[in-house]
C-alpha cells in the first residue's frame, strides 16, 4: 500500500481557499484510484507546528546520546514531521501565496523537516520522493507578467524541496484567485476559470496517475 502525506496551510477553510480546493481534487482521485492507501494528513492553519527553537535546532547537529533533556524533547517533535516525510511515496503540499511568499506555518513544518546529513545536503532520505505543490495566487506572476519579479514561492519550494532534499517536485498553479473578489479585475474572471478548471484537472489527473504508479512498488 502506498502512503501519501498531505499537508494544506491555507487560513481559509474548505471550498473557500483554492489551493485547498486543488489539493482536494487530487487527494480524492488518489483514494479513488488506491482506497487501500493510507493518507497522512497535516492541516498547518488548524494545527500549526512549533517554531524552531535553539534546542530543536542544536539538537540536529548533536549525538542523541549526548542531547540534553531540552534537546531530546525538541527533537522528538521535530523526528515526526521528518519520519512522516520518510514513509511517504508522494507528497501534496498546498502552497497558497501571502504577501509574496508562503505562509508562515508552512515555513515553520519545513524548518522542521530540513536537516542536514539525514533529509538534505549529501544524506537525502526522502531523495526522489514525487512532490506535488498547488501553488495559488491573488494575481499572476509567471514570465512575461509585470509581478515576475515578485514570485517566491515556486522559486523557494524549488530551491528547498528539489536542490536541498532532492525531492522529485511539481508545481500546479492556479492563479488569479481574486478576481471574482476585487470589481478591478473583474475582466479577469474568465482567465481565473480557465486557471482554476485547469489546475483542478491536473490535480486530479495527477493524484490518479500517481496512485496508479506507485501503489504496486509499495505492495
Amino acid at each position: 500500500m502506498a502512503t501519501l502525506l498531505h499537508v494544506d496551510s491555507s487560513v481559509l477553510p474548505g471550498s473557500a481557499s483554492a489551493s485547498r480546493a486543488v489539493t482536494d481534487a487530487f487527494r480524492k482521485a488518489w483514494e479513488e484510484q488506491h482506497p487501500e492507501g493510507t493518507v497522512i494528513y497535516r492541516d498547518l492553519s488548524a494545527h500549526p507546528v512549533p517554531h524552531i527553537t535553539a534546542d530543536a535546532h542544536s539538537a540536529a547537529f548533536a549525538d542523541p546520546s549526548e542531547h540534553t533533556p531540552e534537546q531530546a524533547a525538541a527533537f522528538a517533535g521535530r523526528l515526526e514531521f521528518i519520519e512522516e516525510l520518510e514513509r511517504a511515496d508522494a507528497v501534496l503540499i498546498g502552497a497558497p501565496m501571502y504577501n509574496f511568499s508562503i505562509p508562515s506555518t508552512l515555513k515553520a513544518w519545513l524548518d522542521n523537516v530540513i536537516v542536514v546529513g539525514r533529509t538534505a545536503g549529501d544524506v537525502q532520505s526522502a531523495k526522489g520522493t514525487p512532490v506535488t505543490i498547488v501553488a495559488s495566487r491573488g494575481g499572476a506572476y509567471g514570465p512575461g507578467t509585470p509581478r515576475e519579479g515578485y514570485e517566491y514561492v515556486q522559486n523557494y519550494l524549488g530551491a528547498v524541496l528539489r536542490d536541498m532534499l532532492g525531492l522529485d517536485v511539481e508545481f500546479i498553479v492556479p492563479e488569479l484567485t481574486m478576481a471574482p473578489h476585487m470589481p478591478a479585475l473583474a475582466d479577469l474572471v474568465p482567465l481565473f476559470e480557465a486557471s482554476r478548471d485547469k489546475a483542478l484537472e491536473d490535480a486530479a489527473t495527477k493524484g490518479r496517475t500517481l496512485a496508479e504508479q506507485l501503489a504496486p512498488r509499495a505492495a
